[in-house]
């Protein structure tokens, strides 16, 4: 990686040595001593909200994509480093080496707080470029859809009673009294029998009754669906963005 390589990867996307997208690149850390590029910082993390250190060492550039000599899980698992400063201490690169397995030379001596006397044991301070221009940075929100479960609804049928009133026509037969006069038709069976004397005579009466009869028969099918639905929702995170102060005898009102 040359130069202009690296002036340029800042914001290009991070692949790991398995070809899994990593996430943007933050930051180029150089060498105190030598003044070359060692180290990157790779926003990970839901919404890109954390960065992870990787080594530059063994990583190549094409076109818009950076690809290291690591994976993808190799560089979210490195350790947590801070670097508020801009600098980053021996104490926490020897962690970032060891973890990494590249070799870290343990007869390095610190002669300031940024620099140390060799180029695999010395600190890093973060740069952005190897010009007199300084570049600003911010973050940026992405956001994304996951599908997670969200309930579950369940089919279930159950008997319940209910009364049910209806009316039916029944038929009864009832005793009716009728007479006729004594003709010459009918005078043979009046005359029937003793003339006087006591008789009896009995009819049968009948009458209906309702009849109830319950069967079962499929009125409908029930069954489950989904149906997707689209709604709005609202998502708060913060972000972070670069500031540049100019300090010292500088003329405010000059502007190019």
């Amino acid at each position: 990686m040359n130069d202009t390589d690296v002036q340029n990867i800042i914001g290009r996307t991070a692949y790991g040595s398995d070809h899994e997208k990593i996430g943007k690149i933050g930051q180029v850390y150089f060498d105190d001593a030598t003044g070359q590029p060692d180290w990157i910082t790779i926003n990970t993390g839901l919404f890109g909200t954390s960065e992870s250190f990787a080594p530059l060492a063994g990583s190549r550039v094409e076109g818009d994509s950076v690809y290291l000599a690591h994976s993808k899980d190799a560089v979210k698992d490195a350790p947590n480093v801070d670097v508020d400063s801009g600098h980053l201490p021996p104490d926490e690169e020897r962690r970032l080496y060891d973890y990494y397995g590249v070799g870290y030379d343990t007869t390095a001596t610190t002669t300031d707080t940024t620099t140390t006397g060799t180029a695999t044991g010395t600190a890093a301070t973060r740069t952005t470029g190897t010009d007199d221009a300084m570049t600003r940075s911010e973050e940026r929100v992405e956001v994304g859809t996951t599908s997670q479960e969200a309930g579950r609804a369940r089919l279930r049928k159950y008997v319940e009673t209910e009364h049910v009133t209806t009316t039916v026509p029944v038929r009864k037969e009832k005793a009716v009294l009728e007479t006729e006069p004594i003709t010459d038709a009918n005078v043979g069976d009046a005359t029937r029998g003793e003339p006087i004397g006591e008789d009896e005579h009995e009819v049968v009466l009948h009458e209906e009754k309702p009849v109830v009869q319950k069967t079962a028969e499929p009125v409908e099918r029930v069954s489950l669906g989904t149906e997707q639905v689209t709604e709005e929702q609202t998502v708060s995170e913060e972000v972070r963005k670069e500031r540049v102060v100019a300090e010292g005898d500088v003329d405010s009102t000059t502007h190019r």
